[in-house]
């Protein structure tokens, strides 16, 4: 009894160690999972925090790409030229050298002086020739054929006609200023080229054939690209009609050999073409008179603001003086210019109308009967 007594006694140390050691290995099995566990945690903080510095670098990275990407547009796109860039646009740049290359030389002048960059050819030693823009504005018969001869007489002028005579450059005004953009680049290539360094280049314009139409926005590309304006006219309106009758008549008929010709360059092709008298609507002849004469008077209010010289064929044909103002007008050296061209009609009115009764009746008492009195030259 005892024995058993002192045996479960005895037993119960046994099981009391058993169960501290039990114990303890749960206390440490539970400190260590702590610590384990707390330490993974420090491990998933520093993992994390790490992931959260590498995002923020990212993040830098980007920013400097994207500012680094923003700043090349930028620069682009202020150096680029766009395709859809107008002609104009690339003139204005060209006479404006930012290079100052071709830094002016001479005495200061009160016109734009431009430094073309033809496509067609290279200016080589010309480069440096300052160019003067103009134009002539006239009316058909009105001398501007024989005056723009005399021009291109000038070894540094160069005009190019009645380029607006085909209708397909003036459809509009954007055709208009295509047109004009190549003329005065440089690269409207014909006769009146000049091979010396060119100094002025331009054209003549009928007034009918688009400046009074669109006078607005050709007023407007003259002003900006510094264009002078050579506004030609004719005194004796009544002269002019009988030189726009007779030259459509020969225009039907060709009585030189059957070949029309506006101007001629013989006394003898001069003569033939005065023979033929033609027969005026007295009727109505004030009326055109008086049209053609505010046609005039709007090309003057309409181009009033650009750089003009209002010019008459008859003062020219009398006194040599004024085509010496207009080569100063244009900016070059004034020099002796010779035409070919021979007047045609010579002779008094009153031999070339085959009505000049009636037409003395209509226009007497009116402000165009001086008209009928002047019998010379011009």
């Amino acid at each position: 009894m005892v024995e058993k007594n002192a045996s479960r006694d005895g037993g119960t140390p046994a099981r009391n160690g058993h169960n501290q050691q039990m114990a303890g290995n749960q206390v440490d099995a539970r400190h260590g999972g702590c610590n384990f566990f707390a330490g993974n945690m420090k491990d998933l903080s520093s993992l994390k925090e790490w992931r959260k510095l590498s995002t923020a670098w990212r993040l830098l990275v980007l920013v400097v790409i994207g500012a680094i990407g923003l700043y090349t547009c930028m620069v682009g796109v202020g150096t680029r030229q766009f395709s859809y860039e107008s002609v104009q646009e690339v003139i204005v740049k060209d006479w404006r050298r930012e290079d100052d290359s071709c830094s002016r030389r001479g005495p200061s002048v009160d016109f734009y002086q431009h430094y073309p960059l033809p496509h067609a050819y290279e200016r080589q030693e010309c480069t440096c020739t300052p160019v003067h823009y103009f134009v002539i504005l006239s009316m058909q018969r009105s001398g501007s054929g024989w005056f723009e001869t005399l021009l291109n007489n000038h070894p540094n002028i160069s005009s190019h006609g009645e380029i607006f005579s085909v209708k397909d450059r003036r459809e509009n005004f954007s055709s208009i200023a295509k047109t004009m953009d190549k003329v005065y680049n440089l690269d409207w290539l014909n006769s009146a080229a000049k091979n010396e360094c060119t100094a002025a280049v331009g054209f003549k314009w009928m007034l009918n054939q688009g400046p009074m139409e669109y006078n607005r926005e050709v007023r407007e590309y003259f002003e900006r690209m510094g264009v002078s304006v050579i506004l030609l006219l004719r005194r004796n309106v009544l002269k002019r009609l009988i030189s726009i009758l007779a030259n459509a008549y020969d225009r039907v008929v060709k009585p030189l050999n059957g070949t029309h010709k506006s101007h001629v360059h013989s006394v003898e092709e001069a003569m033939k073409l005065a023979e033929y008298r033609p027969v005026v609507d007295a009727k109505h002849l004030f009326e055109n008179l008086a049209r053609v004469e505010q046609i005039t008077d709007d090309a003057q209010r309409f181009f009033n603001n650009t750089r003009i010289r209002v010019v008459h064929y008859e003062d020219l044909v009398v006194d040599p003086k004024y085509l010496s103002e207009i080569q100063h007008f244009l900016g070059v050296q004034p020099r002796k210019l010779e035409s070919q061209q021979v007047k045609i009609h010579t002779r008094p009115l009153r031999e070339q109308i085959q009505n000049w009764d009636e037409v003395l009746i209509h226009l007497k008492g009116t402000k165009y009967e001086s008209l009928l009195q002047d019998d010379g030259y011009p």
